[in-house]
């Protein structure tokens, strides 16, 4: 079982037409689609989204993905996508998971690892910029205090 993000948002998504084949079955290159919205989402939740990262002089652009397709998703299925967010001092390691939105069933899990790249030079950092990590560590402390907050 893969270890949870210290960070994780859930998205939903209904299967549009158009992301299937004649079969109604999602297309297998449009569940990186999904991936993207649900890593989209994690990164507005941590408050450095990718307009961000761009005007902080960094791209992150994505250096590995894996999939493993499990279940076919079908045209008019409503789908959850959850992004983990489990590395981020020197690269960006984020799990996911499709599940069927009214079973729960598992129908993909994937990773993607994305490295900061600095805009001016093309340069690839070895360390996270400490703009991202420290929205991170940010965002780490607001889910904190809000737990112990809430168990008090």
């Amino acid at each position: 079982m893969r270890r949870s993000g210290v960070l994780h948002t859930t998205v939903d998504i209904l299967v549009p037409f158009y992301d299937v084949d004649s079969m109604d079955v999602v297309w297998h290159g449009h569940y990186v689609k999904y991936l993207e919205v649900a890593r989209c989402a994690l990164l507005d939740d941590i408050g450095h989204n990718y307009t961000q990262m761009k005007e902080s002089g960094y791209a992150w652009p994505v250096i590995d993905l894996q999939l493993r397709y499990v279940q076919a998703a079908r045209f008019g299925q409503r789908l959850t996508a959850r992004a983990d967010l489990i590395e981020w001092q020197n690269r960006l390691l984020i799990h996911y998971l499709i599940q069927d939105a009214a079973t729960g069933q598992r129908l993909t899990r994937a990773s993607t690892s994305q490295v900061a790249v600095k805009l001016d030079t093309g340069e690839m950092q070895l360390v996270s910029p400490t703009v991202f990590t420290d929205a991170v560590e940010r965002r780490l402390r607001d889910v904190s205090h809000k737990s112990s907050s809430v168990a008090t």
